[in-house]
């Protein structure tokens, strides 16, 4: 059986947990700032859980994280 290849853009993307979940970052965090609220870039900061519905393809072409 041939080694798998990680899908790299993916793996840049996203960081597994302790308990083996899918962490990410979120979007809309790069540009056009000005017209977004102090909250708004304060909640975009924060990572969050990988969604359950794409968790099992994300393991998938991630198959050494």
């Amino acid at each position: 059986m041939p080694k798998l290849k990680t899908n790299r853009a993916a793996a840049k993307r996203f960081r597994k947990t302790g308990t083996g979940k899918l962490k990410r970052n979120k979007a809309y965090k790069s540009h056009i700032l000005t017209k977004k609220t102090r909250k708004k870039k304060r909640e975009l900061r924060k990572g969050v859980m990988m969604d359950k519905t794409n968790e099992k393809v994300m393991k998938k072409i991630l198959p050494y994280l």
